[in-house]
């Protein structure tokens, strides 16, 4: 009895978020809350929203559903960066190893008659040095590419801020109290 009540009770639960998701006016989806201080029916106050939404689309050139899909995009994009700049440098550790192979046998082989012995050195002189310069170039790739997502996350808030001021403006005008 116990399980066959459960059962029911987690299956009404999707139904009843989908229903209040479904019944969520434009202004809730954006997070702005709207009260009609003359009355107005919900009817009117979704019609008088929806003309306000155009109306700020129109003045401030932004519509938070494209802003939305597009900070989604710049994200994906972000990412697909970061993982970029983790493999930038990729290679340094053994060139620097030939070259420093290179040069320890040449400087080995005047110093000593040993060209194997500062071959050996200047490989290893050379790995360290490659190493050195790929985490310098992984982290100055990183360093520009979150600067670049942490730009663009800005202007996406700013203009998206702007969107919702002047959606607020126009319901005030209509005799809404609006906050957000």
């Amino acid at each position: 009895m116990k399980r066959t009540l459960f059962l029911l009770i987690a299956m009404a639960l999707p139904v009843s978020v989908f229903a209040q998701q479904a019944s969520k006016t434009l202004a809730a989806s954006m997070d702005v809350y709207v009260f009609p201080t003359k009355g107005q029916a919900p009817s009117e106050q979704s019609e008088e929203e929806a003309q306000c939404y155009q109306w700020a689309v129109d003045n401030t050139g932004s519509d938070p559903f494209d802003l939305e899909k597009q900070q989604s995009a710049d994200q994906q994009s972000a990412q697909a960066e970061m993982q970029a700049a983790q493999q930038a440098g990729t290679g340094r550790t053994v060139r620097g190893a030939a070259g420093g192979a290179a040069a320890g046998a040449l400087i080995g082989e005047i110093a000593s008659d040993d060209a194997g012995k500062g071959a050996a050195w200047g490989a290893a002189l050379g790995a360290v040095h490659g190493r050195r310069q790929r985490a310098r170039a992984q982290q100055e790739a990183t360093v520009e590419v979150a600067a670049g997502a942490a730009q663009t996350q800005q202007a996406t808030a700013e203009q998206l801020e702007n969107f919702k001021k002047a959606f607020s403006v126009c319901l005030e005008a209509k005799d809404y109290m609006v906050k957000y």
